[in-house]
């Protein structure tokens, strides 16, 4: 069983959808990935998306191998939708944040198809870690 603490995860059905931004073990760092400012990134997201999408940071999301990575919650109409968390890796390039904006500016997932590009950076994390944020 992890020692890790585990942070709220946001509610089945939030308003809006949310964007969990891994920033800890690995993601976010230098060491990992360089030549990209990391914390510009997660601002850029967070001023971006305000009043769209809750931005959040996690410590880690056990998936270190795809550094950086970002998981796209649906909001509770997108889930009705049969919209489901995607989980996106090797983003490091600051034009794929910004795809990632205008796709949870148009809906996000469950009411907004992701821009084609989007499909080279998703990938199915285990199970494990799958529930581990859904709980």
């Amino acid at each position: 069983m992890s020692r890790r603490r585990k942070k709220a995860a946001p509610e089945m059905g939030a308003v809006r959808p949310t964007v969990t931004v891994c920033r800890g073990c690995c993601c976010g760092t230098a060491q990992k990935v360089p030549r990209l400012d990391h914390e510009a990134q997660l601002t850029d997201l967070r001023t971006s998306l305000a009043g769209v999408a809750m931005v959040r940071r996690a410590d880690c999301l056990d998936a270190c191998e795809r550094a950086n990575v970002i998981v796209i919650q649906p909001s509770a109409e997108g889930r009705t939708a049969g919209g489901r968390p995607v989980w996106l890796g090797q983003v490091n390039d600051p034009d794929a944040a910004a795809d990632i904006t205008t796709w949870v500016e148009n809906g996000g997932p469950g009411l907004a198809d992701p821009p084609g590009i989007l499909d080279l950076y998703t990938f199915s994390p285990s199970r494990r870690v799958r529930h581990e944020l859904e709980d």
